[in-house]
C-alpha cells in the first residue's frame, strides 16, 4: 500500500494539487475566516456589467477560490495589499509612516475617509495617510468572526446597503464583489411580530382590520392621518407623524420607539427625525424599496480591505489625530470626519448631543435560529421580552446574512444611551443651534475639508456617505492635487470619473464648489433631502 501511494501519478498530482493551494492563498485578499462559512449564498451572476447574487450555496474552499479569481481580475487591478499599521510610539516603522512626507492626511479610516482616500490616491496619484484612533479600519461598517458562533458579526451594529443611485452601486462593485440581499424587519407590538415599515400586513395584523388593495390603504391613511390642529406645517417629530400615520399607529409603533432611540419626547424633536416615515400602500414586507440592495462578498472588512489597497495609500491605526497633529506633513491637506466639536474643543462652545447604543451580546450553542428574521425591534416597553432589563430598541441575530450555517447562534440587544461611540447627531433646537456656531468655526478654518456625519453633524445612510465623498472628490481635487493629470482633464470639461453623469441631476446650490476650510457636506445627495438630520424614526444608525 505504502509503495502504491508513492507512485509517480499520485505523485504528480499531490504536487500539482499543492501548487494550486499556494497560489490560491497568494491571491486570496483575505483569510478563509474573513469569508461568508460554508452554505453561504454565491451564485455571482452578470448583470449590466455589474456583479449580483442569486441564492445558491458553495463550500467555503469553493467560496474562498471564487473570491480568489475575482479579486485576480476584475477586482484587483493590482496586486498588493493594504498597508495598514499599528501605532506605537518605540516602534520605528510606525513613526517613520507617521512623519512621512504626503499629499493628504484624512483622519478617520471610515466609509467617507477611505472612498475619498481610494479616489485621490487611485485617479490623482495621490500620497496618503490615512489614520485612525481605533484598531480597525471600516469606521462603524467594521465586521468581524464572532469565535464562539463562528458567525460573521458587525461591531457596532448591522450595515445593510440600499440605494437607488446607479453611479454609486457602480462605484462599490468595481472594488469589490457584492451580493443581492432583500432586508427584512419584524417588530414586536401588543406581543406580536407583524412587518416594518408599516404596509397593508402590519396594519390589518395591529388593527383588526381587513384591508386588501392598495386603493383601500389610501383611503384608510387618509382618513386616519391627523394635520396639525395649528393649520400650518408640522413643527416637531409628533406632528409629523400624525400627519403620516395618525393617532393609532403612532401610539403603537412610533412613540414608544422615538422615546426608547432617543430619550425624549416626539414633540421636543425636530420634524425630520419622522419626515421619512416609510409607509407602504401595498403588501411589501421588505424593510427599502431601494433598486440596489446588497452586502459585500466576505464582509464590510473584506471591502475596505479593496477600498484600502492602492499603494499611495498607508493606513495608521490606534493614533489620536490630536496627540500627532503637530508631527504631521505641513504640506498635506487635511480631511477630517471626527466630531465637529471635539475639533473646536478649545472654542469653549459646549459638546452637541449624539446618540450611541450599548450592545449586550447573547450566545447560544447548539440553537439553531433565534429569532425568524436578522432584525427584530422592540419598540413598546415590555415586561415579558425574555430579559431583565426590556428597555432595548432590537434585537439583531447577524447568521441571517450571507447564508451562514453554524450549530450556534449570537444575538445582539441594542440599547440606546447618550454615552458611548458617537452614532448620529439628535436634532433639537439646542443642537440645531450650537452646530451653527461650529460650522462657522469649519468655514473659517484654512486647509481642512470637514466631511462626512460627525464632521456635518448630519445623518448619512450609507450610500449617501459615498456619494457625498465621490462628490467631494471633484469638487477639491484641483486644489489638493493641481498639477495632477485628473485636475487638468476636469479644467479641459472631462470628467473620467464613472458617476460624472448625475451632475446634471444635482441642485445649481449645491454644485458649487467649495473653498478649503469650508463642510462640503451634501454635495451630491441627489434626489434627496440636504438638511436631513434622520431618515426615519425607525431606523438604528447602524441600517444604513
Amino acid at each position: 500500500m505504502g509503495a502504491e501511494a508513492c507512485t509517480p501519478k499520485r505523485a504528480t498530482f499531490a504536487l500539482a494539487l499543492g501548487l494550486a493551494c499556494f497560489f490560491l492563498l497568494q491571491g486570496r485578499s483575505a483569510p478563509l475566516e474573513s469569508y461568508p462559512r460554508a452554505g453561504a449564498h454565491a451564485r455571482l451572476a452578470r448583470e449590466d456589467g455589474r456583479l449580483l447574487q442569486d441564492g445558491g450555496s458553495l463550500s467555503a474552499d469553493r467560496l474562498a477560490a471564487r473570491y480568489a479569481r475575482y479579486r485576480q481580475s476584475k477586482y484587483r487591478s493590482e496586486h498588493h495589499k493594504p498597508r495598514v499599521l499599528s501605532y506605537r510610539p518605540d516602534s520605528v516603522k510606525a513613526v517613520a509612516a507617521l512623519e512621512d512626507d504626503y499629499d493628504v492626511v484624512m483622519v478617520g479610516a471610515g466609509l467617507s475617509g477611505g472612498v475619498l482616500a481610494e479616489r485621490l490616491a487611485r485617479l490623482a496619484g495621490a500620497k496618503v495617510l490615512l489614520i485612525d484612533k481605533r484598531d480597525h479600519i471600516g469606521g462603524n461598517c467594521f465586521d468581524y468572526l464572532d469565535p464562539d458562533a463562528h458567525v460573521l458579526v458587525n461591531r457596532y451594529g448591522a450595515h445593510l446597503f440600499h440605494t437607488d443611485l446607479a453611479h454609486v452601486y457602480e462605484y462599490i462593485t468595481s472594488l469589490h464583489p457584492w451580493e443581492r440581499y432583500d432586508h427584512q424587519v419584524l417588530a414586536r407590538v401588543d406581543g406580536r411580530l407583524v412587518p416594518v415599515p408599516v404596509n397593508i400586513n402590519s396594519v390589518n395584523a395591529l388593527l383588526n382590520l381587513t384591508i386588501k388593495t392598495e386603493s383601500e390603504m389610501d383611503a384608510w391613511l387618509k382618513k386616519t392621518q391627523q394635520p396639525p390642529a395649528h393649520g400650518g406645517a408640522p413643527r416637531n417629530s409628533k406632528e409629523m407623524a400624525l400627519s403620516r400615520v395618525g393617532p393609532a399607529l403612532y401610539a403603537k409603533l412610533f412613540e414608544p420607539y422615538t422615546k426608547k432611540q432617543w430619550a425624549k419626547d416626539p414633540a421636543e424633536l425636530a420634524p425630520s427625525v419622522t419626515a421619512r416615515i416609510p409607509v407602504r400602500n401595498n403588501f411589501d414586507n421588505r424593510y427599502f424599496a431601494d433598486r440596489f440592495q446588497a452586502l459585500p462578498s466576505g464582509g464590510y472588512t473584506a471591502f475596505f480591505n479593496s477600498l484600502l489597497a492602492h499603494p499611495n495609500i498607508t493606513t495608521l491605526l490606534n493614533v489620536d489625530f490630536f496627540d500627532v497633529r503637530a508631527r504631521l506633513s505641513k504640506r498635506a491637506k487635511l480631511f477630517y470626519t471626527g466630531p465637529v466639536d471635539t475639533y473646536f474643543k478649545a472654542a469653549g462652545l459646549g459638546r452637541l448631543e449624539y446618540r450611541s447604543i450599548r450592545f449586550v451580546r447573547e450566545l447560544y450553542r447548539n440553537h439553531g435560529f433565534f429569532q425568524p428574521v436578522s432584525v427584530v425591534n422592540y419598540p413598546q416597553d415590555e415586561r415579558d421580552c425574555g430579559f431583565a432589563d426590556c428597555s432595548f430598541t432590537r434585537i439583531v441575530e447577524y447568521k441571517h446574512y450571507y447564508g451562514q450555517q453554524s450549530p450556534h447562534t449570537v444575538t445582539f440587544r441594542e440599547y440606546s444611551s447618550d454615552e458611548g461611540e458617537p452614532y448620529y447627531p439628535v436634532p433639537s433646537q439646542r443642537n440645531v443651534e450650537l452646530y451653527a456656531k461650529f460650522k462657522a468655526l469649519a468655514d473659517a478654518e484654512k486647509g481642512v475639508f470637514f466631511v462626512g456625519r460627525l464632521a456635518n453633524y448630519k445623518y448619512f445612510n450609507m450610500d449617501q456617505a459615498i456619494d457625498n465623498a465621490l462628490s467631494i472628490y471633484e469638487q477639491t481635487l484641483c486644489d489638493v492635487m493641481p498639477a495632477s493629470a485628473a485636475c487638468a482633464a476636469v479644467r479641459r470639461g472631462e470628467h473620467p470619473a464613472m458617476w460624472a453623469t448625475k451632475r446634471a441631476a444635482i441642485p445649481p446650490s449645491s454644485a458649487s464648489q467649495p473653498t478649503r476650510g469650508a463642510t462640503v457636506a451634501g454635495g451630491g445627495l441627489v434626489g434627496r433631502a440636504q438638511d436631513q438630520a434622520m431618515e426615519t424614526a425607525w431606523r438604528s444608525p447602524s441600517d444604513d
